[in-house]
């Protein structure tokens, strides 16, 4: 695909801009500046990963994962500032989920150690869990706050703040998890997804693209299952004192 060619896909942003426009939706700034990153970052990082890739070395490989890890720790903290920690949290759940995955994957010699492989998984991987640890994060803290006088109502009978905050918690992390199975459940049939549609266009074989497309769908059913639990008995903690009494603030935005 030419550069001009790559120009008229432009229709499919000015499509947006129009509709917006003429419905007073009030998006057309967004919708430019979400081009224009997108279309700028996905170009330096066509060009860095050529690099990465012809030189194949680990120290670059791990430095990719650590840009990845970093961008999206920043990206979903946004929707947690009110709980305190929220930074690391997120940043073990996406280290911890990148670790387990990819043990698996290349201790089992399931695909190769190489970039071309490591690369591409991870960004998939780590990106489903940003996404989970966003739904989840903005789950819990409309449930807490929504469920603030039974919460009270447990600690005040005995409760610990676990078992208060017990039903909350599983809410937002069976909520999280939600899109990841249901989206599963229909894969192939309503939708293609963009590993397999991107390996048969460059020419692969297709049941070998969808042999791939198995292993990675496993993969993000881990990363959902772990980024939810993991990021959810991080944070349930911090909105609780010393005393463990509920701090009304915690939670707030």
């Amino acid at each position: 695909m030419s550069y001009a060619t790559l120009a008229l896909t432009l229709i499919f942003v000015l499509l947006p801009l129009l509709l917006s426009k003429t419905l007073n939706l009030g998006l057309e700034k967004d919708t430019i500046i979400a081009t224009v990153r997108s279309t700028i970052q996905l170009l330096a990082v066509g060009y860095i990963l050529k690099f990465v890739f012809d030189s194949n070395s680990f120290i670059y490989i791990f430095l990719m994962i650590v840009l990845m890890i970093f961008a999206a720790t920043l990206n979903a903290r946004k929707k947690g500032k009110a709980i305190k920690g929220i930074t690391w949290k997120i940043a073990l759940t996406l280290i911890t989920v990148e670790f387990v995955t990819q043990s698996i994957l290349l201790g089992l010699g399931i695909v190769p150690a190489t970039a071309q492989y490591i690369i591409p998984i991870s960004g998939m991987l780590i990106g489903n869990s940003m996404i989970l640890s966003i739904l989840f994060l903005n789950r819990f803290t409309a449930e807490i706050e929504a469920n603030e006088d039974a919460i009270e109502l447990v600690l005040s009978l005995g409760g610990t703040p676990k078992q208060a905050v017990h039903t909350q918690l599983r809410n937002a992390i069976r909520a999280s998890m939600i899109p990841t199975i249901e989206s599963q459940k229909t894969i192939g049939l309503v939708q293609l997804p963009g590993m397999m549609s991107g390996q048969i266009i460059g020419g692969a074989d297709p049941v070998v693209a969808v042999q791939f497309q198995i292993l990675i769908i496993f993969a993000l059913l881990t990363s959902a299952t772990i980024s939810s639990i993991l990021i959810g008995f991080l944070s349930y903690p911090t909105l609780f004192n010393d005393r463990m009494q509920l701090i009304h603030n915690s939670i707030q935005k």
